[in-house]
């Protein structure tokens, strides 16, 4: 049986492919949209390509022998499921970076020995969702709850959350995003792992013995975006979340013509003030949620994302309240060449349990649901979703603009879910002493949009 090679795309891809070279590897540039390379050297490899924290998995469940991605997202598994058939079988020395736990500089708490007697509850937020678990437990915390995030977690403290678990490149770049390192947790150095049962039973060693020497010293910052230190927000403020990624453009140009100011989010600050509002960027993906729990008065994100939050809650107080016009997709079910079904009924009894991959975990469960797909499992993915047809998953729910790159990917639209466009967001019922600034907002964002 042919070796499966699991390779991460974003911020290590330059590096592996400089140092992968000599295995004539082809799809895997720094700048490929590949998630197919192929070795000259290795013409059996099957390589794929991820995103790096869904390498620990695809390793772990045995659909790849062999894989590359940074160590915290492997402990981030393992801390969870200690018992998976992972194996640790090098330390490749690139990377950088680590792994901490860190307050605001504004906090009081600014060591770690402070927070066991601390009565809490402490709010953590972070991408490590498990890891920052274990800390806390570690760390003897008497209250504690753990938010997840897709990202920005340096954003969040000191208003709404009192501590923070992220990547970053050293202490002194915490410091720079105004937080206060407490505790190093461990170095986000890239490692080779494999999937114990083919690392004991398969012939690993031609490809182990052809692995390029390991590189002596290269240094790589995480991959976060560097913003300034700053105080916390005086209270009362109106909460507006912007976008970050490829909706920050046309968000930028939207303030433009609503006559707001841009400068700050334009240079990639990540908190900062307007007259009556504090402005935070944020991911898309996580600002439905933060608008329930009260933490944000308005965000900019997706019709997408905040239908995929409705469908897990039903009963949000989150509400549209603008629709945008840009940011146009469509969230879409997509099989691979080998499934000949046309529409998703044909899926019905395709499969003994169909696989459906989606970084829209509930949308791509009540569609499974409506539409009686049978047996189903829903695979959460963090992006390069189409990687996952058809080896690893049987049915996609993405998101597409064009449908272009699904059809370069030799992927097939079976099914339309929705059309997503941006939209502002916000509560049902906003505080009374916020009403004015938020209803001056909205209407500033109807001029911005046309309407």
């Amino acid at each position: 049986m042919p070796l499966k090679l699991a390779l991460p795309k974003g911020r290590l891809q330059p590096l592996l492919s400089s140092w992968l070279g000599g295995w004539g590897l082809e799809g895997y540039e720094a700048t490929s949209r590949s998630y197919r390379p192929s070795s000259r050297l290795h013409p059996q490899l099957q390589l794929k390509v991820f995103q790096e924290r869904d390498i620990p998995i695809q390793v772990a469940v045995g659909n790849y022998d062999l894989g590359i991605c940074g160590r915290d997202w492997v402990e981030e598994l393992l801390v969870r499921y200690p018992q998976s058939p992972l194996v640790r079988v090098r330390e490749l020395g690139f990377g950088g970076g680590g792994l901490y736990l860190a307050s605001s500089i504004f906090s009081p708490l600014s060591s770690a020995s402070e927070l066991s007697g601390h009565p809490g509850p402490l709010r953590l937020v972070s991408e490590y969702p498990n890891l920052a678990e274990a800390v806390a437990l570690r760390l003897r915390l008497r209250r504690f709850q753990v938010f997840p995030l897709w990202g920005a977690a340096e954003v969040y403290p000191p208003e709404t959350a009192d501590l923070v678990v992220m990547a970053s490149a050293s202490e002194d770049d915490l410091k720079d995003r105004g937080l206060c390192p407490l505790l190093s947790l461990l170095p986000a150095s890239t490692c080779l792992i494999a999937y114990r049962p083919s690392w004991e039973g398969k012939d690993l060693g031609e490809v182990l013995a052809r692995l390029p020497p390991l590189p002596k010293e290269v240094a790589v910052k995480a991959g976060v975006v560097s913003t300034a230190a700053g105080a916390a927000f005086p209270p009362g403020l109106a909460v507006l979340a912007l976008p970050d990624g490829h909706q920050q453009p046309p968000t930028l140009e939207l303030l433009r013509r609503a006559g707001l100011p841009g400068d700050s989010y334009s240079q990639g600050e990540r908190r900062f003030l307007w007259e009556g509002v504090a402005v935070k960027v944020l991911r898309p993906q996580d600002m439905p949620i933060q608008v329930a729990n009260g933490n944000l008065d308005l965000a900019i994100t997706g019709q997408d994302w905040l239908r995929d939050h409705l469908c897990r809650f039903p009963g949000s107080p989150v509400k549209e309240y603008l629709a945008l016009g840009f940011g146009q997709v469509k969230v879409v079910a997509v099989v691979g060449p080998q499934t000949e079904a046309v529409s998703p009924e044909e899926l019905r009894g395709a499969f003994p349990v169909l696989r459906v991959a989606s970084e829209y975990v509930n949308l791509a469960d009540r569609y499974a649901r409506d539409k009686h797909l049978g047996p189903y499992r829903i695979i959460p993915t963090w992006g390069a979703s189409e990687a996952f047809l058809p080896e690893d998953a049987d049915l996609l729910i993405e998101n597409t603009q064009t449908g272009r790159t699904l059809a370069r990917h030799g992927l097939r639209i079976i099914d339309t879910l929705l059309e997503s466009s941006a939209c502002l967001i916000g509560p049902r019922e906003v505080p009374p002493e916020k009403r004015g600034r938020v209803e001056a907002l909205v209407e500033a964002f109807r001029r911005g949009a046309g309407g």
